[in-house]
């Protein structure tokens, strides 16, 4: 149960002083069984006004405004942590769900809503054939259809680092035989949600003291990865880019339906449109 220090730098230089608007944070890693939030704090410079909120989803959001011009921009989130999560997990999946296909109860699909629904356009149906290939027969076992399909992800394409915003949709990524950590946790959300279960996606922190994970904050960047629902069980955790199942190595911050609504700052300012000169993002995490 190591207890871990995570630093999250945003970092923003304009050509000229511009008035920053608004903007929310998700930064405030997510409590839960496995993951205790002993301390988080936020710094921000030039000064601003917070208020904290949490969206549908349970996300804590602040909301910060400013005052006065500024050429600089910096937001520190400071956090130390409790993680819990065993290595090797087991999950307690109900009866009626350990064979796929299986049926949620009446209340599960009202919860789950659009998280069990495909988010992308299919033209032709090739993104659901690529799935349907991982279903070798029905009735077949649910974790071990939802672990082939999170180590195909991993043998298939390849994990790259990307700048750029924006995440590819599942087809981009096939096309391309590659993509960042969100573009991967993206197709393994759509790959669920074509079968009919319920997905979401999960941006935060990725804890690698051996420095041997693909993706992890040693690399400067955050992390993206997927929960599906089971009964039983619950939100199960894969990582495809670790070709990973279960949390002991992720810290959550926050969870959506589209990962366009996790990301970690969003905001604008007023001025001319080529006032920025640069966006930096420094994440760091280690065992206190």
């Amino acid at each position: 149960m190591p207890i871990l220090t995570v630093i999250h730098k945003t970092s923003y230089a304009y050509r000229q002083p511009v008035m920053l608007g608004p903007h929310q944070l998700m930064v405030r890693p997510r409590e839960s069984r496995d993951l205790r939030l002993l301390s988080h704090e936020v710094d921000i410079s030039p000064r601003a006004d917070l208020v904290w909120s949490q969206d549908v989803a349970g996300n804590s959001i602040a909301s910060a405004t400013f005052q006065s011009a500024t050429d600089r921009l910096t937001i520190e989130s400071r956090a130390q942590i409790d993680l819990s999560a065993p290595m090797w997990p087991v999950f307690p999946i109900s009866a009626s769900a350990t064979k796929y296909p299986f049926l949620y109860s009446d209340d599960e699909w009202t919860d789950l809503g659009a998280l069990t629904r495909p988010q992308y356009d299919d033209d032709g149906g090739r993104f659901s054939a690529w799935v349907e290939a991982f279903v070798f027969h029905r009735p077949t076992d649910t974790l071990s259809l939802l672990q082939d399909l999170n180590n195909g992800i991993s043998a298939q394409f390849f994990y790259e680092i990307r700048e750029s915003e924006g995440t590819q949709s599942p087809l981009e990524t096939m096309n391309r035989k590659r993509g960042s950590c969100r573009d991967l946790a993206v197709l393994l959300a759509e790959a669920a949600r074509r079968l009919g279960l319920g997905a979401r996606l999960v941006s935060g922190y990725l804890y690698d003291p051996e420095n041997d994970l693909v993706g992890s904050a040693n690399s400067g960047s955050t992390h993206a990865w997927t929960e599906i629902y089971i009964p039983g069980a619950g939100w199960i955790t894969f990582d495809p880019t670790n070709r990973s199942m279960g949390s002991s190595s992720l810290i959550p911050v926050a969870v959506a339906r589209d990962i366009r609504h996790a990301a970690p700052v969003a905001g604008s300012f007023a001025g001319n449109p080529d006032a920025l000169v640069e966006m930096s993002v420094a994440v760091s995490v280690w065992k206190r």
